[in-house]
């Protein structure tokens, strides 16, 4: 599971965009942050938060992958329509968030909610078509040899009739022409900035209320990954879709999001308005570039 990218500088091994002088270790990233969690947010925080009743919420969450605890204790909040990027050094235990949320891990204790009820159990298929929960992987995950229209439809299998899935999928044409111009040539042709918008535009056709998003911005040239954020933002904000995400760059998620969570060694130590931890300068220096 990727993490923020490590930056080499006349040997130094270290995160964010900033000169070599304010490049850190990554041992001096990790033994840092470990001061940030001194005064955790309580609860009562997150429920401030997310302006209201949570849409999804997390509560005392301990997971992995089979007996090896990655996250510890962990709770979480977000409203609908929010967007929340979750930000830490690399092992801290974002991506096995989502993965938690969505059932690849091991949930050793803990309770998952999405509108109030108890989803922590459900299957991955439970997840996506009764709870509303779509999981877009950071890696390439589009079927190469397929046609961009099958990949589409490929996103609708858990629908109850196909054409279910077809008007789902003429839906996802009408508003993205880039698409549309492509639906009848193989994927494996597409830009990774289209493969993304296939990637996202795959999770849109069972209309979930929240996106789960994994590294966005992996692998793209710059005017991909501004193409791929004005996506989600209209996605967020248009059609009201909730959206989680872990991103590498750390800066570019926090600008994009309503909500920061900084996790250190799988438990929560900061959380606030994305922008107000853009100014945070302790968050800056760690994982901003100084």
């Amino acid at each position: 599971m990727a993490d923020e990218p490590v930056i080499e500088k006349k040997g130094i091994s270290g995160y964010g965009g900033g000169s070599v002088d304010t490049v850190l270790s990554v041992d001096d990233v990790a033994r840092d942050a470990e001061k940030l969690a001194s005064d955790r947010p309580l609860p009562e925080r997150l429920d401030t938060l997310c302006k209201g009743e949570a849409l999804l919420s997390i509560e005392g969450l301990v997971a992995g992958y089979g007996k090896m605890e990655i996250i510890h204790n962990l709770d979480l909040r977000v409203g609908s329509g929010q967007s929340l990027c979750l930000i830490g050094p690399n092992g801290a235990g974002k991506s096995t968030i989502l993965h938690s949320i969505y059932g690849f891990t091991n949930i050793m204790d803990g309770v998952i909610r999405m509108k109030g009820q108890d989803i922590t159990r459900l299957s991955t298929n439970e997840k996506l078509k009764s709870a509303g929960i779509a999981y877009i992987l950071q890696d390439n995950s589009v079927f190469p040899d397929m046609t961009v229209e099958e990949n589409l439809l490929m996103g609708g299998f858990l629908k109850d009739k196909q054409d279910e899935a077809m008007a789902a999928a003429e839906k996802v044409f009408e508003k993205y022409g880039r698409l549309r111009e492509r639906r009848d040539q193989r994927a494996g042709v597409l830009s990774g900035g289209e493969r993304r918008l296939l990637e996202i535009s795959r999770a849109l056709i069972m209309d979930p209320d929240i996106l789960l998003v994994d590294e966005p911005s992996i692998g793209l040239e710059p005017r991909f990954i501004d193409m791929v954020f004005e996506i989600l933002d209209d996605l967020q904000n248009n059609e009201g879709k909730t959206i989680i995400m872990v991103e590498q760059n750390a800066k570019k998620g926090l600008e994009f999001a309503d909500l920061g969570y900084v996790l250190v060694s799988g438990q929560l130590a900061m959380a606030g308005p994305g922008d107000e931890l853009l100014q945070n300068p302790e968050v800056g220096r760690l994982f901003l570039g100084g």
